[in-house]
């Protein structure tokens, strides 16, 4: 099969859209704000929707436009099916085979971009599409998210890390610093691993390595030196820089208990992770990578710091709230979490209509 053209990507990309509204709009459900019906059934499966279908989509596409191979977007069409069914009410195995499926795909297609070419990142890459498959597989097992979502976090921060080291061989990295985010790597599988038996030891272990990635991204990362750039080179970096700070927090959280179900500080831990630090990365690379996927033009305009700061407040808000056992304000948090999300669609949307008025007013 070849590559599909940039025109049928896009179905694939909705299906992952739609999970996210459904995963948006379930997570208002549990802070108790009123939402349609069908959202508020999938309360329960919040989490569910934003990494394995909304997020496990977006990648799994990400890497089949990267490989050109036809096949490989039979992951991100098994992720975005796989989110459709629980949004729909489908019995709950449709949707955890259907994500079993769609990680057993990006981990095949994986192994095809090593088999081109082995480097460290491409092995980080490969790792953590394996964290996503193997947490997935104990979703099917045990049909509760507590035990998949270590290796659901262990895949979205191993993916983001296995791109940024790829950007590290524009910078002189130490071969001890290389050594040293392998044994990080190891302390984070290690404890997504251990917190199967011990659960409270493995999530402490997972967070501490999650706080040690966060300081050796902070080192070694090229973000600090782009940082010094302007226009979306500057924006991009502090996007990064800005996530790798909310991952040390999460991981400072953790370490005092916060992955562990039933902590008060559980809320405050996770989104640390999945806001702060997964979805800043999405708001730096999305310029980038939504051109690469479907062939639109995202021309950089300074209005797109707007969501950016909307959701660092907001989750500041949301997260102080949860530490203080303040409900209301981790309540009205998670709203402007939602604002912030909606505010960087428009944006990413109104920059499409500008870079295609731009295009034509070249042509």
């Amino acid at each position: 099969m070849n590559d599909l053209r940039p025109a049928a990507r896009l179905p694939l990309l909705v299906l992952g859209m739609l999970s996210l509204l459904g995963g948006v709009l379930a997570g208002l459900a549990r802070l108790d704000w009123a939402v349609p019906s069908v959202a508020a059934a999938s309360a329960g499966w919040h989490g569910a929707l934003m990494i394995s279908a909304f997020l496990g989509t977006v990648i799994s596409l990400e890497r089949a436009v990267a490989i050109g191979s036809g096949w490989a977007y039979l992951g991100p069409a098994a992720a975005g099916i796989g989110g459709v069914a629980l949004l729909a009410g489908a019995p709950l195995i449709v949707a955890q085979v259907l994500t079993v499926v769609a990680a057993a795909i990006l981990v095949a297609a994986s192994v095809h971009v090593l088999r081109r070419l082995v480097a460290p990142f491409t092995v980080i890459l490969a790792i953590g599409a394996l964290c996503w498959l193997i947490g997935n597989t104990a979703w099917l097992a045990g049909g509760a998210l507590t035990a998949a979502v270590p290796w659901w976090l262990a895949f979205l921060v191993l993916t983001i890390a296995g791109e940024r080291l790829e950007l590290t061989r524009f910078l002189p990295t130490p071969v001890a610093a290389q050594r040293v985010f392998f044994i990080i790597v190891g302390g984070l599988l290690a404890g997504a691993a251990f917190s199967f038996w011990r659960e409270d030891a493995g999530l402490r272990l997972f967070a501490a390595s999650l706080l040690a990635l966060s300081a050796w991204l902070l080192r070694y990362d090229i973000a600090r030196r782009n940082a010094r750039q302007q226009g979306l080179v500057r924006f991009i970096a502090l996007c990064l820089l800005s996530g790798y700070v909310w991952l040390a927090l999460a991981g400072l959280l953790g370490v005092a208990g916060g992955f562990l179900p039933g902590h008060p500080w559980r809320d405050a831990t996770l989104h640390a992770v999945g806001l702060g630090f997964v979805f800043s990365m999405i708001f730096g690379h999305a310029p980038i990578i939504f051109p690469a996927v479907v062939q639109v033009k995202i021309p950089y305009h300074p209005f797109f710091y707007l969501p950016l700061l909307v959701l660092h407040a907001s989750l500041a808000l949301r997260i102080l709230g949860g530490l203080g056992d303040e409900f209301p304000l981790r309540r009205e948090g998670g709203l402007f979490n939602a604002i912030a999300l909606l505010l960087f669609i428009a944006t990413l949307l109104a920059s499409v209509v500008r870079g295609k008025r731009q295009t034509q007013g070249t042509a």
